[in-house]
């Protein structure tokens, strides 16, 4: 008999591996270079329609912004080389629409209800500039979202200071004037909303908190019409989430961040637990504490009124004269629109900043601002494909509620300035002028672009022994 010593081929590094993953960077940029495009046409049809030439500007905001949507694609490429390839191209979409419509609004800045510096789309890219830094730094600093875990409770008292700070000041620095809702912090020229940062220190809270309890908060109570109600025990964090939802609701006036607190907590609730007597027992109770809170203060029903009435006065004095003004701004749109720069969006009160979804269904009908919806919507699906593939569930509940929080922004603002629930002041993200908005959207898209690299990272290789033989013995 006689052996044969050979290296096994188990082991050997020079044979044949499983294909790495690819991280479609090139993808990445290649729909990038299209979004910029996109906001390039933008920009010029502006300048054709009010000059009948090319904005002399257009050059150097334009380079500017793609200046930094490159920064923002390089630091992806080097700290989430496997993130989801479609994020960040949706993202600078939207924002390049928001710079664009902010230098529309600008030229013609003399006749808003509110007064446009010239200078306005220089702001709104440094803005931009924030923004895209905040991104890079969350993507330096946060590695695996995992990691705001450990701050579950020291975020959750930091986002509701954050969001009480405004009722606390004098309405001569937290009201937005001719709105009522005091939801800001200005110095001076320096304006802040703590709320657009709130939600996302919330927002790591209540993963934090729901991944801790789940398992007991997904225990089913008493059973009624064919619903698994949970355990009298259980709904304590409900009620104390209700129960600041409706103070947000009257001592700020803010339907808006009232509705986005409630309804944040209960999806990722649901997320957790997978019951949907949760949603349902979470909707009630904001309903019946907006209706009881609408009876007893006089301020939060008229939020209501304005809703349900506002053609019993067409005046500008009258409070429901901004919502009419944006009906019939994008009513005269129509299915087309009149084209950037061709209609009378500055007639609406507040239009760059509360309303600005109005300004773009006049320019771009029905049909443009069906295709901003479906990036939104395209935002928000790509955000939950990343929570379903992750496997930590905190990164799962983490990614799956922030995709739910944008989602719920989004139909606040658009049901508002369509009537179908009372409009408020909470931003339309991306696209409304402003820092704190800007600055906390690239936020969530850094948050969601590190769960989708979780996400996607391939699994480390396995050590090769190079000493590992294999013995075969012949006859």
């Amino acid at each position: 008999m006689s052996s044969i010593t050979a290296r096994s081929p188990a082991v050997d590094p020079t044979g044949p591996l499983a294909p790495a993953v690819r991280g479609r960077r090139r993808t990445e940029l290649l729909m990038l270079v299209f979004a910029l495009g996109l906001v390039a046409f933008a920009f010029a049809n502006v300048g054709y329609s009010l000059k009948g030439r090319l904005p002399s500007p257009m050059a150097e905001y334009l380079g500017v912004f793609a200046g930094l949507v490159l920064v923002a694609h390089l630091a992806v490429r080097r700290f989430a080389p496997f993130a989801d390839p479609l994020l960040l191209p949706l993202a600078a979409l939207l924002n390049g629409l928001g710079v664009a419509m902010t230098y529309r609004l600008a030229a013609q800045g003399n006749l808003l209800s509110v007064r446009m510096s010239p200078s306005a789309t220089g702001i709104q890219l440094v803005y931009t500039a924030v923004g895209i830094g905040c991104l890079v730094a969350v993507l330096i600093v946060i590695r695996e979202p995992r990691m705001l875990q450990r701050y579950t409770y020291t975020l959750g008292a930091i986002g509701l200071a954050l969001i009480a700070v405004p009722a606390l000041l004098p309405a001569s620095i937290s009201e937005v004037p001719g709105t009522g809702a005091k939801v800001q912090i200005r110095l001076s020229s320096f304006t802040v909303q703590p709320e657009e940062f709130a939600k996302l220190a919330l927002a790591v809270s209540f993963a934090g908190y729901l991944v801790a309890k789940r398992d007991v908060l997904a225990l089913a109570g008493r059973r009624v019409l064919g619903i698994d109600l949970p355990r009298a025990r259980d709904l304590g964090p409900i009620v104390a989430i209700w129960v600041a939802s409706l103070l947000l609701l009257v001592f700020e006036s803010d339907v808006g961040t009232s509705a986005l607190f409630m309804g944040l907590f209960v999806a990722m609730l649901y997320i957790a637990t997978s019951r949907t007597s949760w949603l349902l027992l979470g909707f009630v109770m904001f309903v019946a504490g907006a209706f009881a809170a609408s009876k007893a203060f006089s301020h939060v029903g008229e939020r209501f009124d304005i809703w349900l009435h506002p053609f019993a006065g067409q005046n500008p004095s009258h409070n429901a004269y901004q919502l009419v003004q944006g009906l019939y701004g994008m009513a005269s749109g129509g299915l087309l629109g009149k084209g950037l720069g061709g209609g009378q969006p500055y007639i609406t009160p507040l239009v760059q900043s509360d309303l600005v979804f109005t300004a773009f269904g006049e320019e771009l009908g029905l049909a443009g601002l069906m295709a901003i919806l479906l990036v939104y919507g395209l935002i928000v699906q790509r955000g939950l494909r990343s929570a379903m593939s992750v496997k930590d569930p905190f990164s799962k509940l983490l990614a799956g509620g922030l995709s739910f929080m944008l989602a719920l922004q989004v139909f606040v603002i658009v049901g508002g300035v369509s009537r179908l629930i009372p409009l408020t002041g909470i931003t339309t993200p991306f696209l409304s002028q402003g820092g704190s908005s800007l600055a906390a959207s690239w936020i969530l898209i850094a948050l969601l672009v590190r769960a989708s690299d979780t996400a996607r990272r391939p699994p480390p290789r396995p050590i090769q022994e190079e000493g590992v033989t294999q013995v075969v013995t012949l006859p």
